[in-house]
């Protein structure tokens, strides 16, 4: 019998589950956001949770996953969240397809949901363009991109569970909207008043621009993220949570919603280049609405995603009132291809700024560590 480890209603748990405030206080140099709640610390518990994403893509890289995925089994985690991209992109595959398992076969979604379900942890994961759309990119055999999505929302995501040997009950938009009955990837769930959403927005430009069939599909996930990411806000709000999180796959581009002074401080430093000028994207109504929900949401925040591979936690939302980013809203990406590493993110309630986010490098998978 599968044990759960959190219920997706929180109040029962936090009634079994007490936690006495110790003196023990974060670093302050990663603690992350701000706080005008004041969280109810004594019914809360402090937890764990890893973030990881756009890994394993080559049989190079496996090794090293399966090093990662070790020393997540080691540690008690709330949960782990793949944020996408588990396959090689089909590109670099046909290059070289002695590289990596042939992405979009049965075979290769197997090998892949087999380490999810070897993780000791509870494990969620939101999909990547990798693991469906940019399959239409395939030139030495066809594939339709569609099918692979169907197959990936029936393999990853089984009803009211994560995945892994501990699973964790998770509430998916399939079962509760019934307008966006096909979308059971996006999830939810809650933990000792922290509440997360996964939206399922990915890569390569979200899959437009590549046909009419494709860009309807496009266009009707945008409709139901955009619905479940108004769901979840509301849920927080009435909930009054001590923390939010939103996981998805994509970088969605902040930079090019920012005011003109933070633009032309990004571009500053790099020599040669001139500042361009931001043109509208397909994400552009994802960071609106966000931005809007911030303007009336003090909670803090964070939102983690993958996709462009490099780690960074910075503040990339402004506000349209005062021009300036919310204190409250924090952005991590994850480490990805080539480098093989993950995300310790911890949640204090005893803490006002209740996140702290500290990279964990994995010391078997350092390219720069001299052999000893």
């Amino acid at each position: 019998m599968t044990k759960t480890y959190a219920p997706a209603n929180p109040e029962p748990q936090n009634d079994r589950r007490r936690f006495v405030a110790g003196a023990a206080t974060l670093l302050s140099a990663g603690s992350l956001g701000a706080c005008a709640v004041a969280p109810t610390a004594d019914t809360r518990r402090r937890f764990e949770f890893a973030l990881i994403g756009d890994m394993p893509y080559n049989r190079a890289q496996e090794s090293e996953y399966d090093r990662v995925m070790q020393e997540l089994n080691a540690r008690d985690l709330a949960f782990v969240t793949h944020v996408g991209d588990f396959q090689f992109d089909p590109r670099p595959y046909e290059r070289n397809p002695a590289s990596s398992r042939p992405p979009g076969d049965d075979a290769t979604y197997d090998y892949v949901l087999g380490t999810f379900n070897a993780s000791k942890n509870p494990l969620v994961m939101t999909p990547g363009d990798n693991d469906w759309a940019d399959l239409v990119e395939l030139k030495t055999r066809k594939l339709d991109p569609l099918d692979r999505l169907a197959k990936v929302r029936s393999l990853f995501y089984p009803k009211g569970s994560s995945l892994g040997q501990r699973r964790m009950a998770v509430t998916s938009q399939a079962d509760v909207d019934p307008a966006h009955a096909a979308f059971r990837e996006n999830l939810s769930w809650s933990i000792d008043g922290v509440d997360f959403v996964t939206l399922h927005i990915i890569g390569s430009n979200d899959n437009m621009g590549r046909g009419p069939a494709l860009e309807t599909e496009q266009q009707q996930r945008k409709v139901a993220n955009l619905s479940w990411l108004k769901r979840a806000f509301a849920q927080a709000r009435e909930r009054k949570s001590l923390g939010f999180v939103i996981i998805i796959h994509a970088n969605i581009g902040f930079e090019n919603l920012w005011p003109a002074s933070y633009h032309g401080r990004y571009y500053r430093p790099l020599s040669g280049v001139k500042t361009p000028k931001p043109e509208p994207t397909v994400y552009d109504d994802y960071i609106r609405a966000l931005g809007a929900e911030m303007e009336v949401f003090e909670t803090p925040t964070l939102l983690l995603h993958g996709d462009t591979h490099l780690f960074r936690i910075d503040k990339p939302l402004f506000s349209a009132r005062t021009q300036r980013p919310f204190e409250n809203f924090t952005r991590v990406e994850t480490f990805g291809w080539p480098d093989t590493h993950w995300v310790s993110i911890e949640v204090d309630p005893t803490q006002p700024q209740v996140f702290t986010v500290r990279p964990r490098m994995v010391p078997g998978n350092s390219p720069n560590r001299r052999a000893a």
